[in-house]
């Protein structure tokens, strides 16, 4: 009963993988639409733009819309020939006992690739996109011209993390789905480099005067939900990194000794 239902599960994941692969295409697609009509509706509910500064409130946007999509698609190009990418010459994960076998050998290995668990990491990169879009958008008003300083740091580095994170997040998320070895360290990197960004937007923002209370505490909610999501995310995935079989033998090419 449990063989059967582990093979159903197995069966399952290898199913939503190659879905995700073979509709890649119509992914992105969804992705410009309904980030576009979503960054339209944002701007189209904002105070009305003063003459002259159309661009840099459309801007903003067309980042949000067309940086994680071209990240995808460059990733895409960068990897596709993943599995096929040298190991690195320092190991990072030395938890464990561990053979280093070579590609072909990892490639033979029925564990090879990213099914089983790997798949929820990888619905969960691809799901960060619009959910940290969709934060942004509820968050920042469209606006330029004569703003408060205050504002205009808030809105440059909540744009900034927003175009930055969800880029980077797809990258990742390609890494895997292509077998790269750099996989595991380029989401460790994100990891750190997604902390690092709630902390210095909250103090750059903090720094400018003026800032009202609700906004401050409205703030620290987002940056604080953001920072606990992150840190859940390196609880349930870190030690699935450095101790699965499966992601040994596929981005580490090694098996247990």
């Amino acid at each position: 009963m449990i063989k059967t239902a582990s093979l159903k599960a197995s069966a399952k994941s290898v199913a939503l993988r190659q879905s995700i692969e073979q509709n890649l295409d119509r992914l992105l697609q969804a992705w410009l639409v309904i980030a576009g009509l979503g960054s339209a509706l944002r701007i189209a509910t904002s105070p009305a733009a003063v003459p002259g500064s159309e661009v840099a409130i459309v801007a903003p946007y067309a980042l949000l819309i067309l940086a994680p999509a071209l990240s995808l698609w460059l990733a895409l190009r960068w990897f596709a020939d993943g599995q096929e990418m040298a190991q690195p010459t320092v190991r990072l994960a030395v938890v464990g006992r561990w053979r280093s076998v070579g590609p072909a050998e990892a490639q033979r290995n029925p564990l090879f690739g990213a099914d089983g668990l790997m798949v929820s990491l990888l619905v969960g990169m691809l799901l960060n996109i619009p959910i940290r879009a969709l934060e942004y958008l509820a968050a920042t008003p469209a606006m330029a011209g004569s703003v408060p300083a205050w504002l205009t740091v808030l809105r440059t580095m909540m744009t900034l993390d927003v175009v930055l994170m969800t880029s980077l997040y797809a990258i990742a998320f390609v890494a895997a789905l292509r077998r790269a070895s750099v996989f595991p360290r380029l989401l460790a990197s994100v990891w750190l480099l997604d902390l690092g960004l709630q902390g210095l937007t909250a103090r750059m923002v903090a720094a400018e005067p003026g800032l009202p209370a609700r906004v401050a505490e409205a703030l620290q909610g987002l940056l604080v939900g953001n920072v606990w999501k992150v840190l859940i995310s390196i609880g349930i995935w870190l030690p699935y990194l450095l101790l699965s079989k499966r992601v040994n033998v596929t981005f580490r090419h090694r098996v247990p000794a």
